[in-house]
C-alpha cells in the first residue's frame, strides 16, 4: 500500500512541477516583452528573481523524479545514490526550495485580487496555488519517506523498499564494494 501511495504523491509532485514550470516560463516571457503602455514597470522590461528560482527548482523535479522512478522500477542497489537516504536527502532539498519559491512568492503577490479581471493577476495567483501545492505534496512524500525508514530501519538500505531484511548484508551496500 506505501509504495502505490508513494508513486501516486510521485507523479502528482511531477505534474505540478510541469505546470509550475509552465506557468512561470509565462510569467518571465511577459515580464521580459513587456508591450508599449503597459501599465506594469512603466512598460520597461524586467524579470522577478523569485520566478527563476520556481523555474529551477520544478525543472530540478521534472528531472529527479523519473530518474526516482526508474531506480524503483529497475530495483537499483549497490550505491548511495540508491539507498533511502539519498530519496529523503533529494525530498527535503525539493521540499526546503519549493517552500522558499511559495512564500517568496507570497509576500510579493499575496493579495493581488484587486486585478483579478487581468489575465497576468489570474496567472500570478494560479502559480501561487500550484506553487503551495508542490510545497505540501513534497512535504507529504517527505513525511511519509521518513516514517516508513524509521519504522523498518532502512537507513542505506535500497529505495525500491523489497528487500528482505533477515537476509540483508550491510557488506554488500559499503562504499567499496559494488554490486550491480
Amino acid at each position: 500500500m506505501y509504495h502505490g501511495w508513494r508513486s501516486f504523491f510521485l507523479i502528482f509532485l511531477w505534474l505540478l512541477a510541469c505546470v509550475l514550470l509552465a506557468l512561470a516560463a509565462v510569467r518571465l516571457h511577459y515580464t521580459l516583452n513587456l508591450p508599449r503602455g503597459d501599465p506594469l514597470n512603466g512598460g520597461k522590461n524586467f524579470f522577478d528573481p523569485i520566478v527563476i528560482e520556481l523555474i529551477a527548482v520544478s525543472g530540478l523535479a521534472i528531472i529527479w523524479i523519473p530518474w526516482i522512478f526508474h531506480i524503483i522500477h529497475k530495483r537499483r542497489e549497490g550505491r548511495r545514490r540508491y539507498n533511502y537516504t539519498h530519496l529523503v536527502i533529494g525530498l527535503s532539498i525539493l521540499f526546503l526550495a519549493f517552500l522558499a519559491g511559495a512564500i517568496i512568492s507570497t509576500h510579493y503577490w499575496g493579495d493581488i485580487s484587486y486585478c483579478w479581471q487581468y489575465r497576468q493577476c489570474r496567472m500570478l495567483t494560479a502559480m501561487l496555488g500550484v506553487a503551495w501545492s508542490a510545497t505540501i505534496i513534497s512535504l507529504i512524500l517527505l513525511v511519509m519517506e521518513l516514517h516508513y525508514v524509521s519504522r523498518h530501519r532502512a537507513w542505506g538500505h535500497p529505495m525500491h523498499g523489497r528487500y528482505d531484511p533477515s537476509k540483508f548484508n550491510i557488506s554488500n551496500y559499503l562504499p567499496g564494494r559494488r554490486r550491480y
